[in-house]
């Protein structure tokens, strides 16, 4: 499907969707730039974008696919594609999956989560088959047992593991215990959450063969954003030619970034996708310019991921980057920021995941590393408005997840609700 115009996307939001029709309604006609168009409201978005009452659709829903975002809590969020858009996307995304590593004949286990109107599972079946190179699919989900998975791997000769990445973590650590590693395995094609470095020691160890790389960035709100940029940095992505367009902008001042290295908040428009139109959609996550050009992006984590205990903001990447750092012997794999409140104050625990028993004393080393680097924390511990920095460790398998899509909870909260 060739990409429509810009003004051709805007006049048929205009025209056909009630909300749009409100969001434009003092825009000029015949208005055909992105920067004078204003970033959606998710809230409002959502909304609207309710059932049977919709409106943000363009039209009835006669002839589609629908998949569920917004995880476990809160109004189901229903996004549907037209039979041509998701032909379309999931086309795009296929011909990615070669950049990211996929290979002629490659026997492919898709590990991702099915069910429950979840897109993760069906998306990268669909991309598999409309790959341009032949594949073998094997749909296994989510859900599988992990020594299930292990046996399949070594039976069936699979070459390629597709999953979250706690899911290709789990099936790492059952083999580890098993006392096996899967030579076989080539390449792991991770998506639906950031690999964090911490897992990379784990995946070494039990797939000592495969790269690593993203099966590519969507979203089932935002639908199709960027395409897996060959190399070393497997966050690293781009706009899919004449389907997407990616804008960064200041997360204050909602000002359009173009200077490499920047931070700012990732916001996409869908070229092709009309039922749901997705203009400006703010995607909930975070990057920066990988180039000059603008056209490659560094995916950061998302937008509002944090611990805020008192007055101080502990960001996870800032945290998680400095407890790797203090811990040259690589026995963290895997970290969750847990707000709580006991004795009348807020305090942090830094729940570590691991394989092998650490050392007794480097949990003290890493709570020194932290107050380093964030001095605010310490500071308002000194004068009695927080508590020291706790670390628990628990194996790995005991990390919190989310029950519907297996991906890491970075942040709990486990404060007192009243």
């Amino acid at each position: 499907m060739p990409a429509k115009p810009l003004a051709e996307l805007i006049r048929i939001a205009r025209a056909d969707s009630p909300f749009y029709a409100e969001l434009y309604r003092d825009l000029p006609p015949g208005v055909d730039r992105l920067d004078l168009l204003p970033v959606i409201d998710q809230a409002a978005f959502w909304a609207a974008n309710t059932w049977p009452d919709n409106r943000v659709l363009t039209g009835p829903l006669t002839d589609a696919g629908v998949y569920k975002t917004g995880g476990t809590t809160g109004v189901p969020k229903f996004s549907p594609w037209t039979r041509t858009e998701h032909a379309d996307s999931v086309t795009a995304f296929g011909a990615g999956l070669v950049r990211a590593g996929l290979r002629p004949g490659h026997r492919v286990a898709n590990l991702f989560t099915a069910g429950e109107l979840y897109g993760g599972f069906l998306y990268i079946e669909n991309a598999l088959h409309h790959a341009p190179v032949d594949n073998v699919r094997l749909g296994v989900g989510g859900a599988a047992p992990n020594p299930y998975v292990a046996d399949l791997i070594t039976g069936f000769g699979v070459q390629v593991l597709a999953g979250e990445p706690m899911k290709l973590s789990a099936v790492a650590e059952c083999l580890i215990g098993r006392g096996e590693s899967a030579e076989g395995v080539e390449l792991l094609l991770f998506g639906g959450d950031l690999l964090f470095t911490d897992l990379r020691p784990l995946l070494s160890r039990a797939f000592p063969k495969a790269a690593v790389a993203s099966v590519g960035y969507a979203s089932n709100d935002a639908g199709l954003v960027g395409a897996p940029v060959p190399g070393d940095d497997v966050r690293v992505h781009e706009a899919f030619a004449d389907r997407t367009v990616v804008e960064l902008l200041d997360e204050v001042t909602g000002e359009a970034i173009t200077t490499p290295g920047t931070p700012g908040r990732v916001v996409v428009t869908n070229l092709f996708r009309t039922l749901m139109p997705i203009l400006r959609y703010p995607t909930g996550d975070r990057a920066e310019w990988a180039d000059d050009g603008c056209r490659r992006f560094r995916l950061l984590g998302r937008s509002t991921e944090g611990a805020r205990v008192g007055t101080v903001t502990l960001p996870t990447e800032e945290v998680r980057a400095v407890l790797i750092a203090a811990d040259p012997g690589r026995h963290i794999a895997g970290m969750q920021l847990v707000q709580r409140r006991w004795d009348g104050r807020d305090g942090l625990i830094l729940r570590l995941g691991h394989l092998d028993q650490p050392p007794a004393d480097l949990a003290g080393r890493l709570v020194e590393a932290v107050y380093a680097a964030l001095p605010l924390y310490p500071s308002e511990v000194a004068v009695g408005s927080l508590h020291h920095l706790a670390v628990e460790w628990v194996p790995r398998s005991e990390l919190v997840t989310n029950p519907r899509t297996g991906k890491l909870q970075q942040v709990l909260d486990e404060r007192p609700q009243e």
